[in-house]
Formats: C-alpha cells, sequence, structure tokens
C-alpha cells in the first residue's frame, strides 16, 4: 500500500467515515452534506455540463468543450446508498473519463431513499435509458456504475433482458452492491479492515428504500435474479470492502450463466477506490477504466 493511501485512511478516520456508516438508522440527512449537485468548473476538467431532467431525475450531460459530439454515450449511475449523491469525487471520476476518451457522459441523479422507494428509483433509471436510445445506437452505449449505481444497473439490465429489449455490450462495475440483505457472514469478518463501510449502517441505509419489497428481491438484489444474455462485465472489486463476499458469488453465477466477465481486484483496497483522491492505487486504476472505454470505442473489445 502506498503511503499516501495510509493518509488518506487516517483522513477517513478523522473525518469519522466509517463510524457514520456504523449508526442505525443511518443519518441520511447528514451523508447528504457531501452532495454536490452540479460540478463546477475546476471539476470539469476543461469539459461543458449540460443538464434536462426525466421524471424525477436530473440528468447532466458532460462532454469534452473542444469536441464534436461522440457516437457513444457513458450511461453513468452514481453510488451513495441510494440516500444520498452525486459527490465530488464522483464527478470528478466521471469527468476524467470523458476528457481522457472524448466520450459523452449522462450522469443521472435519480430520487433518493427515504423519501422514494427502489421501484421509483428503478423506473426513473429505466425511462433515462430509453431516453438515451432515441439518440444513440444501443451498441455505441457503455453503462458504468459505482457502488449502488453498479446495482441499479445490474437490476436495469436484468430487467430489459426479460423484456427483450437491446442492451448495451459493455457492463462497467466498480465495487458494486449486489445482495441488499448483506446476509453473507463473511462481510462481519471483512467489517473491521473495511476503512469506509460498515454493516449496520449500510443495512440501515438498504431497509430505508425497499418499501414494500424484500431485500432478496432482484429488484434490489440482483444476485437472486438472472444473468443469461449480458453484456460484457468488467468488475472491479476491492478486497477491503464488505461488499466483496457477495460480489464473488455474483462472478460464480455469471460464469454458471456462461457470462464473460472480466475481474480486476484491488489488493487491500476499500469501496469506491478508483475515485478516491490522490492515492497512486486509485489513479493507476482510473487508467485501467479509460484503456477499458478507449479500446471499447476502438471495438478491440
Amino acid at each position: 500500500m502506498s503511503i499516501n493511501y495510509h493518509i488518506l485512511k487516517s483522513i477517513l478516520k478523522l473525518k469519522g467515515e466509517k463510524k457514520s456508516w456504523s449508526k442505525d438508522p443511518v443519518d441520511y440527512v447528514k451523508k447528504r452534506k457531501d452532495n454536490l449537485l452540479s460540478p463546477t468548473q475546476r471539476i470539469l476538467k476543461g469539459n461543458s455540463s449540460e443538464a434536462f431532467t426525466i421524471l424525477d431525475s436530473k440528468v447532466s450531460i458532460i462532454k469534452p468543450k473542444t469536441q464534436k459530439s461522440s457516437k457513444h454515450l457513458l450511461f453513468y449511475c452514481h453510488g451513495g446508498a441510494f440516500i444520498y449523491g452525486p459527490t465530488k469525487h464522483q464527478w470528478s471520476g466521471i469527468s476524467k473519463i470523458v476528457k481522457s476518451t472524448g466520450v459523452t457522459a449522462w450522469l443521472i441523479d435519480y430520487p433518493k431513499a427515504p423519501e422514494n422507494d427502489i421501484l421509483k428509483i428503478t423506473e426513473n433509471i429505466c425511462q433515462v435509458y430509453h431516453k438515451a436510445l432515441e439518440s444513440y445506437e444501443v451498441s455505441k452505449i457503455i453503462f458504468i456504475g459505482d457502488s449502488v449505481g453498479g446495482n441499479l444497473l445490474t437490476t436495469l439490465t436484468q430487467g430489459l433482458v426479460k423484456d427483450q429489449t437491446e442492451v448495451p455490450k459493455h457492463l462497467i462495475l466498480i465495487t458494486p452492491l449486489m445482495d441488499a440483505s448483506l446476509t453473507n457472514p463473511r462481510i462481519q469478518s471483512i467489517d473491521p479492515i473495511d476503512p469506509i463501510l460498515s454493516y449496520t449502517g449500510v443495512y440501515s441505509a438498504k431497509k430505508m428504500c425497499t418499501g414494500n419489497s424484500s431485500l432478496k428481491d432482484p429488484i434490489i438484489s440482483p444476485i437472486y435474479g438472472s444473468f443469461r444474455n449480458f453484456p460484457k462485465i468488467h468488475l472491479f472489486m476491492a478486497t477491503n470492502d464488505i461488499l466483496m463476499p457477495d460480489q464473488e458469488i455474483f462472478i460464480q453465477k455469471v460464469i454458471k450463466a456462461e457470462g464473460d466477465i472480466d475481474v480486476i481486484r484491488g489488493e487491500g483496497m476499500p469501496h469506491i477506490w478508483p475515485f478516491l483522491p490522490f492515492i497512486p492505487e486509485a489513479k493507476k486504476t482510473m487508467y485501467r477504466i479509460i484503456n477499458i472505454i478507449d479500446n471499447i470505442i476502438k471495438d478491440k473489445k
């Protein structure tokens, strides 16, 4: 581990990040203080941004200022436990990808729990996708999501396959939530070494989102759904993340369904490590994500 990563862990501890995820109920109002609803020019890194609304979702279009519109679309769902976001590091991460690849991105700020349940959130994501199909060929759309954003795109894909609607060829998942019930016994052994998340608060946030659904309903826990006819999956999995054990089950289910999955393991890394600031491990992995997208654009993968 780099010196910068050890410094970051100390900063997270001083900030009380893990402590904030150790409460039941989780303080979603306090978590929302990290929200950044629109990007600053500094975060945009020379990109432009404009927004439109679909249902209760604000969709921000991020694209390079000096380039014509891309034929490809990065369809991005941010994380935040269903209760908050997007945050500065998510805007910054997606802006860096746009600047490096030249691809246009849609960042979807979907309705949050507890004011909204998973059915409403899912419907919003689905409607934004159908809007994207009006302007982009399905083969030119790339799904990308971190944490519950990855969860939402996985459940969206399952729903599209079930409805026999075309799906993109690539799904990039960054430390995604796969099972909202958090019943995997291995979670408890990882919790002490996870510097960000803790079972208690994460579970609390998921309960806020379920509405009348079960925590094991595939609508919020895609691990219980089908992975037949899925796109190519690029999974970024951190070993010091309480969500990792269910991602390992997810991998086996995809393989059993004869799916194509590429797994990038962040040894000793925490949740959403590619989006974390100033650590070389994040920078290296971000370049890996950019390389994947570059290769997709060039049809090499």
